[in-house]
């Protein structure tokens, strides 16, 4: 009988699920465009998964949760944070990898990993949705542009303008003022790539540039902020074909590790005390006080 399981990405904007076997290879692996904010989210994301991979839910062995929602997930037996598992899903993609950018819906992460995968530093924002997917949305809105079309069109501007605020909701004002002012979208977009870059390069000040570099979570599908990105830093970025599911991924690969252990957690009890309950590793550089207890 093949080993499967199953690991669930419950995150600020999307849900995803990816399926993993015994050979640690993914069977299966799904994005949904629903966030913490719909319930149903996660549910859609491991359906697709089970349906994809011709799988029913008690074919999986094991299931960890990551994410903002990770605890709102009652099949998951135990719950590993997102810095730790998208370390663990980009080192598994990109084993040469050495630094990993995350920059997601709500928060941006960056992460120094050794040859085995393991976090050695990292440095995170999560107090302010600036540079991330959420911004992204916010400034593509308030230039009626179509989030596909903000990377593409931001390459045919140039970086003559800054956008000096970094708040969201500052910066979709100053946005709003210099489109006013008569400057071009594709201009503004690239300021907007531009000052995104600059939040990231300050991320990896912190911890100190590591090579060769990974970049995971919906932003690195921008190809204005990776080109940008990979300006700043002078050499080009690892990003997967799905970016987004690395930290699916890794839960998956340690819930087939605790599959392969014979563990057998009791399921969570649903609960969720919101981003507050979110773990900041021991060691590590993260931009956030808010303890909880290690996994």
């Amino acid at each position: 009988m093949t080993l499967y399981a199953m690991g669930v990405d419950f995150g600020s904007m999307t849900a995803k699920a990816v399926i993993v076997d015994a050979e640690r290879d993914v069977v299966a692996a799904e994005v949904v465009d629903k966030g913490v904010l719909i319930e149903e989210g996660a549910e859609i994301a491991m359906a697709q998964a089970l349906a994809s991979a011709g799988l029913r839910q008690d074919d999986i062995a094991a299931t960890i949760s990551t994410g903002y929602g990770r605890r709102k997930l009652d099949v998951a037996q135990r719950t590993i944070t997102e810095i730790t598992c998208h370390a663990r899903g980009a080192h598994h993609l990109f084993p040469e990898a050495r630094m990993v950018i995350d920059i997601g819906g709500q928060d941006s992460k960056v992460i120094v990993v050794d040859e085995a995968g393991h976090v050695q530093q990292f440095a995170m924002n999560d107090r302010c949705a600036a540079g991330t997917g959420q911004f992204m949305q916010v400034l593509a809105r308030a230039l009626d542009v179509e989030l596909d079309e903000v990377g593409p069109l931001s390459l045919e501007g140039d970086d003559a303008i800054v956008i000096s605020a970094m708040c969201t909701t500052f910066a979709e004002t100053e946005v709003i003022s210099l489109r006013a002012q008569g400057h071009s979208k594709p201009d503004i977009l690239a300021a907007v790539m531009e000052s995104i870059t600059k939040r990231t390069m300050g991320l990896i000040a912190r911890v100190g540039k590591r090579s060769p570099i990974a970049m995971t979570g919906g932003v690195a599908r921008n190809i204005g902020v990776v080109r940008a990105l990979e300006r700043r830093l002078g050499e080009p970025l690892l990003i997967a074909q799905t970016p987004q599911i690395a930290g699916a991924l890794g839960a998956a690969l340690f819930a087939l590790d605790d599959a392969r252990r014979g563990i057998r957690l009791p399921p969570l009890e649903p609960s969720f005390r919101g981003e507050a309950d979110r773990l900041v590793e021991p060691g590590g550089k993260g931009g956030c006080s808010r303890i909880s207890t290690p996994v």
